[in-house]
């Protein structure tokens, strides 16, 4: 009798712990904070050191394949004397002290959701550094990936209909409020949200898989044909007008996965030819072995004199939306 009544009540217990974290998760209040930004909760005296330099060295370093320098992401101090109210439900977080311990810890929805609370501790400044080195990459890459979530909520709310990505591509696509369909044509689409200051384009098309990787020079066969695009579908006002890419610097390249496929990142300039419009863009090359083809999402912005980091975001947070349907 004495072992089923201590069973039973470490039964209770379980399911009493249980529930608690249950309403905690709850009662999580909504976490703030514009895209791109990151709340550092760090003392002044480390803040203004060695410490501080490297945060922002590592945090805010220049976005690749911008015209000018912007960071990748606004960075805001906060002592952590006042590590409460908005800033402990700030979306993301980097928590920096100094302690009788080391280590790196992090924590999601821990006080908000959605939420990432990243956790630096040392005994001294060296350690704190040596851990800033090893857990930096892991860190950025995990709010990128958080940042391009949110930011795909967001265009939910008020997402346009894709059915004509949907009817010409076999994929579905989360395009956000403002954007229009530009151009439709047999296999290729142009569509584009304005702004009072420029806008924001996203294109869609196809090509057979051996105009991409023909030879062992995908980045050169990328932009040769990105350019044939631009000469054919992309001009500005003027006539004898269209869209190429940068010459003077060389884009961006990276191997990446998109829906579980194989994809060639590419981020670099483009500029109308005869013209003076220029901007990012961002191409993704997504190799789709089912249907013997690339399936193309490029994006591209025009805001001149003015940052364009959180636009560009944008395009790759839809572009990466894409789901396959066949």
């Amino acid at each position: 009798m004495k072992r089923i009544v201590i069973t039973f009540l470490s039964l209770l217990l379980l399911i009493s712990c249980k529930e608690s974290e249950a309403d905690k998760k709850a009662v999580l209040t909504e976490s703030n904070g514009k895209i791109n930004n990151v709340s550092i909760i760090i003392d002044e005296n480390l803040w203004n050191g060695e410490i501080g330099d490297s945060l922002r060295k590592k945090f805010a370093a220049p976005v690749d394949g911008l015209p000018n320098e912007e960071p990748m992401f606004n960075l805001n101090q906060y002592p952590t004397k006042i590590f409460e109210g908005f800033v402990r439900n700030s979306r993301n977080v980097i928590v920096v002290e100094k302690s009788n311990q080391s280590g790196f810890s992090s924590k999601k929805d821990e006080f908000a959701k959605p939420q990432q609370v990243f956790y630096i501790v040392g005994k001294n400044k060296d350690e704190i550094l040596a851990t800033l080195e090893k857990k930096a990459n892991e860190i950025i890459q995990s709010i990128k990936e958080g940042e391009i979530i949110e930011n795909q909520v967001r265009l939910k709310k008020a997402a346009i209909k894709d059915q004509k990505v949907r009817d010409k591509f076999g994929v579905a696509l989360t395009i956000g409020h403002g954007y229009k369909y530009d151009m439709v044509e047999n296999n290729f689409l142009w569509i584009r949200k304005e702004f009072s200051t420029g806008y924001n384009s996203i294109l869609v098309y196809e090509m057979p898989i051996n105009v991409i990787e023909n030879d062992s020079n995908v980045v050169r066969n990328i932009v040769k044909m990105r350019d044939s695009i631009g000469k054919q579908f992309i001009h500005g006002t003027l006539d004898n007008t269209w869209m190429a890419t940068e010459e003077d610097y060389a884009p961006n390249f990276f191997n990446i996965s998109i829906a579980g496929r194989k994809t060639y990142e590419t981020k670099g300039g483009w500029y109308l030819k005869n013209d003076f419009m220029a901007g990012p863009f961002i191409n993704y090359a997504i190799k789709d072995v089912k249907n013997n083809r690339f399936l193309v999402l490029e994006g591209f912005t025009y805001n001149p004199s003015k940052s364009k980091r959180d636009l560009v975001f944008e395009l790759e947070a839809i572009i990466k939306s894409v789901k396959f349907l066949k």
